[in-house]
């Protein structure tokens, strides 16, 4: 079996390649160890169900899950307990699901903790001072000595078992980092960060010769409140940003998959603001979590699947890497099938687009299209573009679209193009050559859906 190669950031790109320099994308979701389609790795109790979900995954576009190394709503997936110990099912979990990974080239953004449950159930944790653990409070997580001194151990003991290994996308230093973690503190989150990256890093040197990347994820509305942007975007030890995409009302309980976007562009719009050029951005984490809880059901299937493929289109136009991070909040904790149809569909499309030389920037004030019911979502440089057209509600019935739209792209070099016009739900529609000699270059269809992408790349 080949080995997956390990990934970096491109030299000249905020987005990702492997150690060959073939571009890599991060499509897929978040999951966990007891949900269905992985916990029958557990124990080897269905290692078939789960080998046939990974292969489905890969078929589908898929290249990466983020995974939580322990997933403590229950008292029987703690990778060690007591602390220190590292119990030996846990530990074939993963031998079992690294192996899995490698044979349908599928990549893991791994995070050490289940900061949620570990924090709801603290009295359980096997970190908890009660416990055997090294942690008198959890409000000391990222400040005491000798919980930091496990957090290493616990990278340690991964890194020498798996680490040599390119299924590790990058690692997530710490889910949802926050100031009640650390004596209620921002001063000295940096600092955790430095610490434990550097350790990870360094262990990772001197094993391999080279190391993984590293990030470190955060709740969005906890990133405004603390202002602890200059952390999570440009901390020098962190090698692209990730934030968990939650705002009320429009994605934690959405009326609507069209106010989702637009949110969704927002927020990634502002991330690249904070971000530095040449680091890579994208979502962690996100999904109908107000929803979810509040009702406890399902948002209504048809309602679930426009809010996914939405909020995935306007991630990627609006300049984040690959298509976000969905939380499943469904019962059970899966996507549907129309989910996976639509990270298919954004698997096959990312294909048109240079990305180790795609510099982008977000466009959203400078794409113009003629259809006032029409949003844009935009993002590129100067020789490629990808544009994101998304049809507004209509408020009166009856009302008709307009058959004709003309984008108007500015600040692209004169010379020739080639335009890919692309359906979200059953790919090329059309793929034309044109030659720009004019101040706008000006691109006429039909939206014949009420959503349509545009990749617009030079031709050389």
């Amino acid at each position: 079996m080949e080995k997956l190669k390990w990934i970096k950031v491109c030299a000249q790109a905020p987005y990702f390649e492997d150690e060959d320099g073939q571009s890599w994308t991060p499509i897929g979701q978040n999951d966990a160890l007891t949900w269905p389609e992985l916990q029958g790795i557990f124990l080897r109790k269905n290692i078939k169900e789960a080998e046939e979900y990974l292969a489905y995954l890969s078929a589908n576009g898929v290249t990466c899950l983020r995974i939580m190394l322990e997933y403590c709503q229950t008292e029987n997936r703690y990778l060690e307990r007591p602390a220190g110990n590292f119990q030996r099912n846990m530990v074939q979990f993963w031998d079992d699901l690294f192996m899995l990974c490698e044979k349908y080239k599928l990549r893991l953004l791994l995070t050490p903790f289940d900061t949620f449950w570990m924090a709801r159930r603290w009295n359980f944790h096997p970190y908890n001072v009660k416990n055997g653990g090294p942690c008198k409070s959890k409000w000391q997580w990222l400040s005491s000595d000798e919980t930091r001194s496990a957090i290493k151990n616990r990278f340690s003991f991964v890194i020498r078992r798996w680490g040599g290994s390119g299924v590790i996308f990058g690692w997530d230093l710490w889910n949802e980092l926050h100031p009640r973690h650390n004596q209620k503190r921002i001063e000295g989150l940096s600092d955790f960060i430095t610490d434990v990256g550097t350790y990870v890093k360094n262990l990772e040197l001197e094993l391999f010769g080279k190391r993984h990347l590293q990030t470190v994820s955060v709740f969005a509305p906890d990133l405004h409140h603390y202002d602890m942007h200059d952390i999570v975007f440009k901390h020098p030890a962190l090698d692209f940003a990730s934030t968990h995409l939650y705002k009320k009302p429009e994605i934690d309980s959405p009326r609507n998959s069209f106010d989702a976007a637009c949110v969704t562009g927002e927020m990634v719009r502002e991330a690249l603001v904070h971000t530095p050029a040449s680091k890579p951005f994208l979502d962690s984490e996100h999904g109908p979590i107000d929803y979810f809880r509040r009702n406890r059901k399902n948002l209504p299937e048809a309602c679930d699947d426009a809010y996914f493929l939405t909020i995935q289109w306007a991630h990627l136009a609006s300049g984040a890497a690959g298509g976000g991070m969905r939380w499943p909040y469904r019962h059970p904790h899966t996507l549907t099938h129309g989910m996976r149809c639509a990270q298919k569909n954004l698997a096959e499309f990312v294909k048109l687009i240079r990305w180790k030389e795609f510099d982008r920037k977000n466009l959203v004030d400078l794409v113009r299209v003629d259809d006032p019911s029409v949003a844009v979502f935009s993002c590129g440089n100067s020789s490629q573009i990808i544009v994101w057209l998304l049809q507004r509600p209509k408020r009166k019935s009856g009302t008709k679209n307009q058959d004709l739209s003309i984008v108007s792209i500015p600040d692209q070099a004169n010379g020739n193009y080639s335009i890919s016009l692309w359906d979200t739900k059953t790919g090329l529609i059309e793929n034309r050559l044109v030659t720009k000699t004019e101040t706008l270059l000006n691109v006429s269809f039909e939206m014949k859906s009420d959503n349509i992408a545009l990749a617009v790349t030079s031709i050389f």
